[in-house]
C-alpha cells in the first residue's frame, strides 16, 4: 500500500476550488502539480498549496505538460463538463488514476472511449460523485440492504436548483453552462440524483438501465429572468435557448424498477435532489425529511400524516451508515455538508491500497450517459431509447467490486480504516453545513 500520493489537480473554478482543499489536507496526500487553461487560475492554485503547505507545485495551463514532466499517483479532474472525458482519456493511456468531477458528458462515443481505455490500459476512473456519500443516501442504502425496504419499486431523484445567474454569467465567469443551455436541450446534469438510486438498485450489479424516455418543456425561464433581473451581459437579452425549463425523464431496469429524474434549474424553487424510495416496506421522501416504515403504526389512510414530516432524525439515530457514525463522531469535515470529504476520501483510498474504485468507469459510463441518451429522445418526440450495457454483460455476476469500508455496493463497518488518518477532525476548521450543489 502506498503511503504518501503524489496528485495532480486541473481545474479551479467552482468546484475545483472545493475539492483542492480537501486534498492539500490530507496527511497522506500532496498536491505536487496544478493545472488550468486560464493562466490567473493555475497561479492562484499554486499561491493556495504554498500558503497551506509551504511547497510549490509544478504549474501549468496544459494537462499534457503534467504528464510529460510530473511523477503523479493520481490526477483529479475539475474541468467543464465538456473537457471532463478527453483530458481523462490522455492521463488513463498514461497509466495515471483519475478522480473526475461530475456532469453528463457530449456523446455517446466518448463514453465508449472511457470504456474501452479503461478495458485496455486497466487505467482506474472514478467519478466524485458526492451524493453517494450524503447523509440521507448513505442511511437509506444501509436500510435497503438490512432488508428494510422490503423490495424497491421505483425511486425518484432530481436536481432541483434555481441556477439563472450562473448560467447568464458564464461568459463573464468562464462558466460552462451557458453554451449549452444555448444549443443543447437534455438532461444535463443527472449523476447527483442517479448515483445514489443506481446504488441502491445494484445497477452493474445484478441490475442495469435497459431503456429511457425523456421530455423537454418550452424554455423561456432564462429570458423571464433576465425581464426582472438586471444582467451584466446585455446582449443575451433575447437570445434563445435551447434547453427547456423542466426536463423528465423515465428510466426502466432490468430487473423491473423504474426512475424518474426530473432537472428544474431555470425556474424559481426551492433546492432539492427529490430523492424519493419507493419500497413496499418503507418510503423515504426528502422534501418533507420525511419516512415511512412498515410497522410504525402511520396510518396512511386516515391519520393525520403531515405530523410525521421531518421525522427523518429518528431514522438517523437507528440506521446511520458506519461511516456516518464514525463521522459525527470524528467531526464533519466543510463541503456540502461533508459530503465532499468522504467522497475525496474514497478516490485516496482506492488509489492507495490497489482496489476498485467505489463508483468505477461503469457506474460513470451509465450515470454519464443520460446526457447524450435524454438529448437523443427528447429529439425524437420522447420516443424510448435504449440504453447500452458498457459491462458487456458483466453486470449479470462482476468478477471484480470494491469492497471496504467506502464500498456502495455492501456496507462494511472497518474501524482500522479512519476517515481521517491523523485523528480527529480539527476542530478549528469552520463545517460548511449547506446540503446544496452546484
Amino acid at each position: 500500500m502506498k503511503e504518501m500520493l503524489k496528485i495532480g489537480y486541473i481545474g479551479h473554478g467552482g468546484r475545483g476550488k472545493y475539492h483542492i482543499k480537501n486534498f492539500i489536507k490530507m496527511p497522506d496526500c500532496e498536491v505536487v502539480a496544478v493545472c488550468d487553461k486560464l493562466p490567473e487560475r493555475a497561479d492562484s492554485m499554486e499561491a493556495l498549496i504554498v500558503e497551506m503547505t509551504g511547497k510549490k507545485p509544478y504549474k501549468c495551463t496544459n494537462h499534457k505538460d503534467m504528464i510529460a514532466n510530473c511523477d503523479l499517483d493520481a490526477v483529479v479532474v475539475c474541468t467543464d463538463w465538456n473537457m471532463h472525458i478527453p483530458i481523462s482519456l490522455d492521463f488513463m493511456e498514461a497509466g495515471i488514476p483519475v478522480g473526475c468531477e461530475v456532469g453528463g458528458c457530449d456523446n455517446m462515443n466518448e463514453i465508449w472511449q472511457l470504456v474501452e481505455t479503461y478495458r485496455r490500459t486497466g487505467t482506474e476512473f472514478m467519478m466524485l460523485e458526492n451524493c453517494c456519500y450524503g447523509q440521507k443516501e448513505l442511511m437509506v442504502l444501509n436500510m435497503v440492504k438490512k432488508g428494510l425496504f422490503g423490495e424497491v419499486v421505483h425511486c425518484d431523484g432530481g436536481y432541483r436548483h434555481n441556477l439563472c445567474d450562473e448560467i447568464l454569467t458564464g461568459e463573464e465567469k468562464h462558466q460552462y453552462r451557458l453554451n449549452n443551455y444555448i444549443h443543447r436541450n437534455c438532461d444535463n446534469y443527472p449523476t447527483h440524483a442517479l448515483g445514489p438510486i443506481a446504488k441502491i438498485l445494484n445497477i452493474n450489479h445484478g441490475n442495469r438501465f435497459v431503456s429511457l424516455t425523456s421530455m423537454a418543456s418550452k424554455s423561456v425561464g432564462l429570458n423571464a429572468y433576465m425581464e426582472y433581473t438586471d444582467i451584466e451581459n446585455k446582449k443575451l437579452k433575447g437570445q434563445k435557448f435551447n434547453q427547456g425549463d423542466v426536463v423528465v425523464t423515465n428510466i426502466k431496469c432490468a430487473n423491473g424498477e423504474t426512475i424518474t429524474l426530473n432537472l428544474s434549474t431555470t425556474l424559481p424553487a426551492f433546492y432539492s435532489r427529490s430523492f424519493n424510495i419507493y419500497g413496499t416496506k418503507a418510503f423515504h421522501h426528502e422534501d418533507t425529511k420525511s419516512m415511512v416504515m412498515v410497522g410504525d403504526g402511520i396510518d396512511l389512510e386516515s391519520e393525520p400524516w403531515k405530523n410525521h414530516w421531518g421525522n427523518q432524525e429518528e431514522y438517523f439515530k437507528k440506521y446511520n451508515h458506519p461511516i456516518w457514525v464514525e463521522y459525527l463522531d470524528e467531526g464533519i469535515s466543510s463541503g456540502h455538508g461533508g459530503m465532499d470529504y468522504l467522497v475525496c476520501r474514497a478516490f485516496v483510498e482506492a488509489i492507495k491500497r490497489g482496489t476498485k474504485p467505489p463508483i468505477d468507469v461503469y457506474d460513470a459510463a451509465a450515470w454519464m450517459c443520460i446526457s447524450p441518451l435524454s438529448e437523443m429522445s427528447i429529439a425524437m418526440g420522447s420516443a424510448p431509447v435504449a440504453v447500452p450495457d458498457f459491462t458487456y454483460g458483466q453486470w449479470i455476476e462482476p468478477d471484480t467490486e470494491c469492497r471496504g469500508k467506502y464500498s456502495l455496493n455492501e456496507i462494511v463497518d472497518d474501524p482500522t480504516v479512519r476517515l481521517y488518518p491523523e485523528g480527529k477532525k480539527d476542530k478549528k476548521e469552520e463545517s460548511h453545513a449547506t446540503d446544496v450543489l452546484a
